[in-house]
C-alpha cells in the first residue's frame, strides 16, 4: 500500500514540475522583443486640408519624411483631372481671333514637382513617362485624332498656360535633405487652386529606380458661405435660378425706389 502511495506522489510532482517547466517555457519564448524593419521611405503632409473661403489668397503646405539614409527623393502632387480647351489664335484683318483648337483629357488641375536632383538624371525616359513624373511626361489625350506636329504645339501651350497662372511647374523644385535621413519640400497652391482630392506621391529613387513610393491625400474644399450656395447651385440647379431671378428684381426695385426718391 506505501509502495502504492509513494508512486502517485512521484506521479503528482513530476507533472506539477513538468507543468511549471511548459508554462515558464512559454513566457520566456513570448517576452522576447519582435524585431521590426525600418521603413525605406515615409512621408506627411503639415496639412491634409486646405479651406477656401471668399478671403482665400492661397496656401503653402509642408510635405516632408524621411528615408533610411539611401537615395534621392521625387515630389508629385496632383489634383484631379478635367478637360481642357487650348486655342490657337490668328490675326486676320488687324484682328487677333479664335481658329484651331484641341480638346485634352485626362490634364491635371494642379501640378507640383520637386527633387533632389534633375528627374532626367534621376529615372530613366520611360519611367518618367509611365510614372508621368513631370509635366512634360503627363498623359494628356486630345480628344479627336490630331497631328503630332499639332499635338506638340498643343501641348507645349497648355502647359505655358498653366505654368502662367501658377497651376504647373515645368522646372523642378527644390527638395532640402537634412542629415541625409530627413527630407522637406514647400507646395505652394496659388489662390485660383482647384478644389478636390489631390494625392501628393514621393518617390525613392536610387540607381534609377523606383525603389519606394508612398501616396498622400490632400482635400481643398471651399467653406463658409461661399460653400453653401455652390452647393446648393449644383443640388437644386432649378432651385437657384429662381432664387437668382428674385434677388435681382429685388435689388431692381430697391435701386428704382432710392433714385426715385432722390
Amino acid at each position: 500500500m506505501r509502495i502504492i502511495i509513494y508512486s502517485l506522489i512521484i506521479l503528482l510532482a513530476t507533472a506539477f514540475l513538468a507543468e511549471n517547466y511548459v508554462n515558464a517555457d512559454t513566457h520566456h519564448k513570448t517576452s522576447i522583443p519582435a524585431i521590426t524593419n525600418t521603413p525605406l521611405l515615409v512621408a506627411d503632409l503639415s496639412k491634409d486640408l486646405i479651406a477656401i473661403t471668399t478671403r482665400f489668397t492661397g496656401a503653402e503646405v509642408l510635405l516632408f519624411g524621411s528615408t533610411n539614409g539611401i537615395g534621392d527623393i521625387i515630389v508629385v502632387v496632383r489634383a484631379p483631372e478635367s478637360q481642357v480647351v487650348v486655342r490657337r489664335k490668328k490675326r486676320t484683318g488687324g484682328i487677333w481671333i479664335n481658329s484651331d483648337r484641341v480638346i485634352f483629357k485626362n490634364v491635371p488641375g494642379f501640378y507640383y514637382l520637386a527633387a533632389t536632383q534633375p528627374i532626367t538624371d534621376l529615372l530613366p525616359e520611360t519611367t518618367l513617362k509611365k510614372e508621368q513624373i513631370g509635366a512634360r511626361y503627363l498623359s494628356m489625350k486630345p480628344f479627336k485624332s490630331v497631328s503630332e506636329y499639332q499635338i506638340s504645339d498643343f501641348t507645349k501651350a497648355l502647359i505655358r498656360n498653366k505654368e502662367k497662372v501658377g497651376l504647373f511647374n515645368y522646372k523642378f523644385n527644390k527638395v532640402e535633405f537634412q542629415n541625409n535621413r530627413l527630407f522637406r519640400t514647400k507646395v505652394n497652391l496659388p489662390s485660383n487652386v482647384p478644389t478636390g482630392d489631390y494625392i501628393a506621391t514621393t518617390y525613392l529613387i536610387s540607381n534609377g529606380k523606383i525603389i519606394e513610393r508612398t501616396d498622400t491625400p490632400l482635400q481643398v474644399r471651399k467653406t463658409g458661405f461661399e460653400s453653401n450656395v455652390f452647393d446648393f447651385a449644383n443640388q437644386h440647379p432649378s432651385l437657384y435660378g429662381i432664387v437668382a431671378i428674385l434677388i435681382a428684381l429685388a435689388a431692381g426695385w430697391f435701386a428704382g425706389v432710392v433714385f426715385r426718391n432722390v
